[in-house]
């Protein structure tokens, strides 16, 4: 069925002063409306002209809330073992140096005992270094026993210096296994602070070396990382605003700003990454890897503005009513094709034509469209 403009309860009116039902005039071309001066009044109706007002003009984009990679840390160890302990829950917030999880494993005394049985050794092999180095600068032994002294040392100095290293990863300290204080557990301790993301350990379980035990994300350098399509990067700027919904969680609209821009198009799509930061005020309501539908503000432009409850839109096309006319108390419209621009909240831009310009009077109040 063809689709029709009226106004109001589809066209008649219950006058208040009478009990009787009047229709308002729809000519035979369907396009033009006759409303009489009783029911302009008591539908409310207004008429106004077309202002001029600033318009923000828009790159739309997509993207996420993430956050830079040194704010997002996945714990694991270098070597596996058994969880022993652990306290977190997925959402708990972490200090940096709190201590996360206790692994078991007879491979960490292992480690310490070859250290200690090395550090046993190198005092002796440096002592016998230096002699033989002292013999020979005197010509008293051979080349061959000074070199075999040296590699002795210096092969057991970089074991030492290897199991120290491995000592140290582990959170176990090389000062109290010289004193003879081994162990087999380790407690692995956060390098940032921020909110536990990922929880794969409970207490038993067996994390190898490639596994990830946990997630901590450092939430207050939440960012938006946008893709722009490459036909449009030139008009980004650093410092421009970006207005952005998160479309799966809420219509509210928050507010971030370009500091970032790509230097290099990225992948099939040809698209270009937009850095942007969070207002402060909205970290906290957001979650890292939210969707986010983005526009980024690139200049603002004067233009003719109608109220959005004066527009009408029909299979795509839009439509305004212009006062024709108003003579015998009617009022004459015609409804007008028009061509929209820019939008905010409450306006739409409308492109000037033959019929409407600054000066056209536009019914602004009282249009709907009906079956």
């Amino acid at each position: 069925m063809k689709k029709l403009l009226y106004i109001l309860l589809s066209g008649l009116l219950l006058t208040a002063c009478k009990n009787e039902v009047t229709e308002i005039a729809i000519s035979k071309n369907e396009d033009e409306i006759s409303v009489s001066e009783e029911q302009f009044q008591t539908m409310q109706m207004e008429i106004g002209s077309p202002i001029n007002q600033d318009f923000n003009i828009t790159i739309k984009a997509t993207g996420k809330i993430d956050v830079p990679p040194q704010n997002r840390v996945k714990i694991s160890s270098f070597l596996g073992g058994y969880i022993k302990s652990t306290h977190l829950l997925i959402g708990d917030k972490i200090k940096k140096g709190q201590a996360l999880v206790t692994l078991e494993n007879t491979e960490f005394i292992d480690i310490q005992k070859d250290y200690l049985e090395v550090a046993e050794q190198i005092s002796y092999l440096k002592s016998e270094y230096e002699r033989q180095k002292t013999l020979y600068d005197e010509k008293i032994t051979s080349q061959k026993n000074y070199l075999k002294a040296e590699s002795d040392y210096k092969r057991a100095n970089g074991m030492y210096q290897s199991l120290k290293k491995k000592l140290e990863l582990l959170n176990i300290s090389p000062a109290q296994v010289l004193k003879g204080n081994l162990t087999s557990t380790i407690t692995i301790y956060a390098p940032i602070a921020g909110d536990v993301t990922v929880m794969n350990a409970t207490v038993g379980m067996f994390m190898a070396p490639a596994d990830i035990i946990l997630e901590i994300v450092d939430t207050d350098h939440l960012h938006l990382e946008l893709a722009v399509f490459e036909k449009d990067i030139l008009h980004i700027k650093e410092g421009q605003n970006i207005l952005f919904t998160v479309p799966q969680a809420s219509t509210e609209e928050f507010k971030a700003n370009v500091v970032l821009v790509g230097k290099s198009i990225e992948g099939n799509d040809r698209t270009i990454k937009i850095h942007g930061h969070l207002d402060k005020t909205i970290k906290q309501r957001l979650l890292t890897g939210m969707f986010v539908e983005a526009k980024i503000l690139t200049e603002t432009k004067k233009g003719l503005s109608i109220p959005t409850a004066a527009l009408i839109t029909e299979e795509d096309k839009n439509f305004v009513l212009l006062l024709k006319s108003k003579a015998d108390k009617t009022y004459d419209f015609e409804k007008v094709a028009v061509k929209v621009g820019e939008k905010t909240e409450n306006f739409v831009e409308i492109i000037e034509n033959n019929k409407v310009n600054k000066n056209s009077k536009i019914l602004t109040k009282g249009v709907f469209d009906s079956i």
